[in-house]
């Protein structure tokens, strides 16, 4: 496909509002203007692509309504478009773009928008801020790097955990309020009865002790653990 076989039905879609319709005016692959409004100018490309945002937003240096225009997806990169359909419609949400796909069928092509042009005012959700102030707040030290993919993270959590087991390995069976009045770990019953990580048992009521795994993690986490505990 080529980006001219696009043009055609969005200019009729568009013409079909009102707007008189013109290709290639300046760097604008459409422009259409309907009397005094605000001109509406659409960027296309044959896929959603980088370079075609780096073009729509060029573009709102000259008008606040600008659209992408990509075919819709059939056959298999349908089920691409699907899984990404979300980003990409949050992500022309997020830069005030709009959306447009053309669907060739037997009885002529279709325009849908899925997206208009606006500003974009994101939602605050204060839990989820809450949530990661608090994680900021518990966590000792700065044991992880940033963009790290593929290991595990340094929780608050993990490194409460990491602290009971330290403990059982210094003094072996102990109980869990022992253990919380020794570490300073407060939800260190809590962190013992739930096992997360499958590094403590119960050996008795309210007694636990660490497993063979729980040994391996201090070991696998040495050098994060002692950042955190500096």
């Amino acid at each position: 496909m080529k980006e001219t076989e696009l043009y055609p039905p969005i200019k009729a879609f568009l013409e079909a509002q009102g707007y008189e319709v013109k290709a290639e005016v300046g760097d604008c692959d459409v422009l259409a203007v309907r009397g005094g409004e605000e001109p509406v100018v659409v960027e296309l490309k044959t896929g959603f692509t980088l370079p075609l945002v780096f073009q729509g937003i060029r573009r709102q240096t000259v008008s606040e309504t600008v659209y992408l225009a990509v075919p819709a997806q059939t056959g298999s990169g349908k089920s691409v478009w699907r899984g990404r359909y979300r980003d990409i419609t949050k992500l022309c949400r997020m830069l005030g773009l709009g959306l447009l796909t053309v669907a060739f069928r037997k009885s002529g092509a279709v325009v849908e928008v899925h997206l208009d042009p606006a500003p974009y005012a994101p939602k605050k959700y204060k839990p989820r801020q809450s949530r990661l102030l608090k994680e900021h707040a518990r966590r000792v030290g700065d044991p992880n790097s940033g963009g790290s993919t593929g290991t595990p993270i340094i929780t608050a959590y993990r490194q409460d955990a990491l602290r009971c087991a330290r403990y059982l390995l210094d003094h072996g069976p102990a109980k869990a309020y022992v253990i919380h009045q020794a570490t300073g770990v407060a939800r260190a019953r809590r962190i013992l009865y739930s096992d997360h990580y499958g590094w403590f048992e119960r050996v008795d009521r309210g007694i636990y002790r660490l497993t063979p795994a729980g040994e391996h993690a201090l070991e696998r986490f040495a050098g994060q653990f002692a950042e955190a505990a500096e």
